[in-house]
């Protein structure tokens, strides 16, 4: 499973597993990422006591390329692996970063969970496309989805994708999404659920997604 890089929180997620990475760690408490790489030595020593369940589960090798092409050696760190390299770093600056980073992984914690949610109710939309049409056809279903992008995000899915250089061979663009972004489109898929079969008209229905989206957003129930 590749690994994808959420803007808004910029860590990593792979497999609902979240991660930042040594490179980021080095640049963010000032130090060379070669004293980093000495500390992820020295922890993962069998006699310095960490478990090989932990270091497999927190801290995973990794690679990134050089300005000039070169391969080099980085660690991918959950944030129990994180807390553990940066526990010994003393002073505000330091401390400030440990609570901001730690602050990233809880919130991207809750971004995740709100995919997990979204993929749940993916199949109650979808049923409901189904329902509506005799004999439903795979546009039918894309042309719901690019109704609510393009309503939340002003563009569709492949749109998205082109202005935000994401490959096109990406499936979803939700991981791409802000926690914000998220929950609207998940609250207009729960109205349009409803909607779908009650109003057959595609127009009519994006315009009464429209307005009850811009009532939310000046009812402050979704940013």
């Amino acid at each position: 499973m590749k690994l994808i890089k959420n803007p808004e929180f910029d860590l990593y997620e792979k497999g609902n597993q979240i991660y930042c990475d040594s490179l980021q760690v080095a640049e963010s408490f000032n130090k060379r990422h070669s004293y980093i790489l000495d500390i992820i030595a020295k922890l993962t020593e069998p006699k310095n006591g960490l478990s090989e369940n932990f270091i497999q589960t927190n801290f995973s090798l990794s690679n990134y390329k050089d300005f000039s092409g070169k391969q080099n050696k980085m660690y991918l760190l959950t944030k129990d692996g994180f807390a553990m390299i940066v526990m010994g770093f003393t002073g505000k600056k330091a401390l400030r970063f440990k609570e901001e980073y730690i602050k990233r992984f809880d919130l991207m914690e809750k971004f995740i969970q709100s995919l997990q949610t979204a993929k749940l109710e993916f199949p109650e939309f979808t049923d409901a496309i189904m329902n509506a049409h005799e004999e439903p056809k795979n546009y039918h279903f894309s042309n719901e989805i690019n109704m609510i992008n393009k309503i939340v995000l002003g563009v569709n899915a492949k749109q998205f994708k082109e202005q935000n250089g994401i490959d096109e061979t990406v499936n979803s663009i939700r991981p791409y999404l802000t926690q914000g972004q998220i929950k609207a489109i998940e609250t207009l898929q729960r109205f349009d659920i409803g909607l779908i079969t009650m109003e057959e008209d595609y127009k009519k229905r994006k315009e009464i997604l429209t307005n009850y989206y811009l009532k939310l957003i000046d009812k402050k129930l979704i940013a």
